[in-house]
């Protein structure tokens, strides 16, 4: 049989089996009497294996897959530790507050620990939604396309691939929402590190488990002052970039929100944070590999070397294995914006009766249209994992600043954190697109702490407000 047709043999019959298991175990677990809360939190039915396979997966996307092994140095394995400092604020400070509050969304915490914080929560739900829209939903798609065109190299151009991603991740999330996500996570989940291991494994039998001539500077965990990460970056932005993306971000969260109680929230969190300690045999190793072997290739690194070092069968059952990775980071993104405008927005702002699940599948079908408009804007990056964590900073560091401070800041004024918010998105948009002194990780940090200041010095200008009434 020709090659290609044993790679698409196993790559469709593995992607199909994976999904009548999916839909199996989906038929099989119970349904919430809430519609909505059964569509954008699986009925708060979640165990904690499903909440970690699908944090794992939902994380390690193709363009963590494709971006990381792109930059080929070792310096990006900080980005996977580091992961597991963001999992344990997550669990030990974050989700306990979500639960007492008896959070859907994890705006809504903004919104219960501030009087008058309903403006605020809004205002944040708005920023994840445009950043989703605008900046993870169609990297996702792109890098995902790029890595199947290096691969397999197809007679399709990326927008086409992207466009394959789109329907089968908007099919996951219209229709089975977040409980049929997080059960075909955990399974894609399981296939993925085997075969992410199985790559790693061939690519170092390839050089002989020999990494001589490789330059130094690719090999050390510790970044100069030219490097992708600079060392001091890691006592500045970086530890924070992980706290928002892991803590405060919905599409990560919102598994934890999903759980049957705290504990098993917790459960799942942990188990999440160690395999975080496992993932650079995947996500790092093989693109220093591809630099002994093919020079410096960039984000074409990855799909070379899975191409030349897998067998046809088993390279077909690898992009099975990424499908699943693109599709969990997809359905995943286009779950929480439906959530987030659902729960934040549309029911409380235009109609309280309105059925949450059919306005969040209008929504999740508005979000994968603009999604795909927006693939080709991202062809031209030179560093996928750089641009996706620079242009992240333009939300990340405001809204951690408001959970920073209405979370710890007594009589915190929720009107002021709201101006502190607008100032910060545009201060770090200044960093970006106008005046980049200084390391973007270094301006992620200046620009968190200069809204948590603004934050409170207005705050103690406009006076605090009343204290809120107490929980019910």
């Amino acid at each position: 049989m020709d090659t290609n047709m044993v790679q698409l043999a196993v790559f469709l019959g593995l992607t199909a089996l994976v999904a009548l298991a999916t839909w199996w175990r989906y038929g099989k677990e119970a349904k919430a009497g809430d519609s909505a809360q059964d569509f954008f939190l699986a009925g708060k039915h979640l165990g904690w294996p499903f909440i970690a396979g699908s944090l794992l997966l939902t994380n390690i996307s193709a363009e963590q897959i494709v971006g990381m092994n792109g930059a080929q140095n070792m310096l990006q394995v900080w980005w996977e530790f580091g992961a597991a400092a963001g999992l344990l604020v997550l669990a030990k400070v974050l989700v306990p507050m979500y639960y007492k509050y008896n959070c859907t969304t994890t705006t809504e915490l903004l919104e219960k620990r501030l009087p008058n914080g309903a403006a605020l929560r809004r205002t944040v739900s708005v920023l994840f939604l445009l950043g989703y829209m605008f900046i993870l939903l169609p990297m996702v798609l792109y890098t995902g396309s790029r890595f199947m065109k290096s691969m397999f190299e197809p007679d399709m151009s990326i927008l086409a691939i992207s466009i394959l991603f789109a329907l089968a991740g908007l099919a996951y999330a219209a229709l089975g929402g977040l409980r049929a996500i997080a059960i075909s996570d955990t399974y894609m989940g399981v296939i993925l590190l085997v075969m992410g291991g199985l790559v790693t494994w061939f690519a170092l039998d390839r050089i002989g488990w020999d990494f001589s001539g490789i330059p130094a500077e690719r090999l050390t965990v510790w970044g100069g002052p030219d490097s992708d990460i600079p060392w001091p970056t890691l006592m500045t932005g970086m530890v924070f970039a992980h706290i928002f993306y892991w803590g405060t971000n919905m599409l990560i969260a919102q598994r934890a929100l999903a759980a049957r109680d705290i504990r098993e929230a917790q459960k799942g969190i942990y188990a999440a944070a160690a395999l975080k300690f496992l993932t650079p045999f995947i996500v790092i190793l093989p693109g220093i590999i591809a630099f002994k072997l093919y020079g410096d290739i960039d984000d074409n690194a990855y799909g070379r070397l899975v191409g030349d070092v897998l067998p046809p069968w088993l390279s077909g059952a690898f992009a099975a294995a990424i499908t699943g990775a693109v599709l969990s980071s997809y359905n995943a993104g286009l779950n929480s914006a439906a959530a987030l405008y659902t729960v934040d927005l549309h029911l409380p702002m235009v109609n309280p009766k309105a059925d949450g699940k059919r306005i969040g599948q209008v929504v999740q079908l508005v979000f994968m249209l603009v999604s795909l408009a927006m693939v080709p804007l991202y062809q031209n990056a030179t560093s996928i994992i750089g641009t996706l964590q620079q242009l992240n900073g333009l939300y990340s560091m405001p809204v951690l600043a408001s959970f920073i401070v209405a979370i710890f800041v007594r009589g915190a004024n929720a009107t002021a954190i709201r101006i502190a918010l607008v100032f910060g998105v545009a201060l770090y948009a200044m960093f970006t697109f106008a005046w980049t002194p200084l390391h973007y990780l270094h301006l992620m940090f200046i620009t968190l702490a200069a809204t948590i200041l603004v934050a409170v010095v207005l705050g103690r200008v406009m006076g605090a407000p009343e204290p809120p009434s107490p929980a019910v």
